[in-house]
C-alpha cells in the first residue's frame, strides 16, 4: 500500500476532504494508496480529532520544543518516515520548511496555496488580491520547492471576486474549491505514479 502522510496545523478541513475523497473514490483499490497518518506541529489542531475519528494514525511534533528549524524538521521527518510515505501533503501546515527537509521529499511533497500562483505568494493573499483590484482569485496545488510558494503547478481553480467581498468572505469561497481541487490533484499525482 502506498502511504500518504498529511501535515496540518489547524482545523484540518482540507485533510478531511482528502480523507473523504480517498474513501469515496476508492484510492486503495484504484491506486493502492491510503492516508496513513496525520501529523501536526500543534497539539490543539482540530484536525487531529477528525483523523482519529477516521481511524488514521496521528502524531504531534510541537515546533516550540526545538531550538532551531533544522532540529524541528529532523524530528518531523522522523515522524513522517515512520509511515514510509510515497507522498507528503501539506494541508494548512503553517511552518516554513528548511531546504534539507524539502530536498528529502523532493518530487513527493505537495502544498495548496490560496492564490493563483505566481500571484500573491506568502500570507494575506485574499486581502492583497482585493486591494489590487483583481477580478478573480483562486488556489494553486503545487509541488514544494526550496522557494516559498513556487514549484510545478499541478492544479488551479479560479473564484470570482465580487464587489463587496472581504478577505473572510473570499477565503470561505476559495476554501470550498480547495476541498474539491486538492483531492483531485492528489488522485492525479497517484495515477501518474501507479
Amino acid at each position: 500500500m502506498k502511504n500518504i502522510v498529511i501535515l496540518i496545523s489547524g482545523s484540518g478541513s482540507n485533510m478531511a476532504a482528502i480523507v473523504r475523497a480517498a474513501e469515496r473514490e476508492q484510492w486503495a483499490r484504484r491506486f493502492g494508496a491510503r492516508v496513513a497518518a496525520v501529523i501536526s506541529n500543534r497539539a490543539d489542531a482540530g484536525g487531529l480529532g477528525l483523523a482519529q475519528a477516521a481511524r488514521i494514525a496521528t502524531a504531534v511534533v510541537p515546533h516550540q520544543d526545538f531550538a532551531t528549524r533544522e532540529a524541528f524538521d529532523a524530528a518531523l521527518a522522523e515522524a513522517i518516515d515512520a509511515h514510509a510515505p510515497v507522498l507528503v501533503v501539506l494541508a494548512g501546515f503553517m511552518r516554513i520548511l528548511t531546504p534539507g527537509f524539502v530536498a528529502r521529499y523532493e518530487g513527493r511533497l505537495l502544498n495548496i496555496h490560496p492564490s493563483l500562483l505566481p500571484a500573491f505568494p506568502g500570507l494575506h493573499t485574499h486581502r492583497r488580491a482585493i486591494e489590487a483590484g483583481c477580478k478573480v482569485a483562486g488556489l494553486t496545488v503545487h509541488q514544494v520547492t526550496m522557494e516559498l510558494d513556487h514549484g510545478a503547478i499541478l492544479a488551479q481553480a479560479m473564484v470570482p471576486i465580487i464587489p463587496d467581498d472581504t478577505p473572510a468572505t473570499l477565503a470561505a469561497r476559495v476554501l470550498t474549491q480547495e476541498h474539491r481541487v486538492y483531492p483531485q490533484a492528489i488522485a492525479s499525482w497517484l495515477a501518474g505514479t501507479s
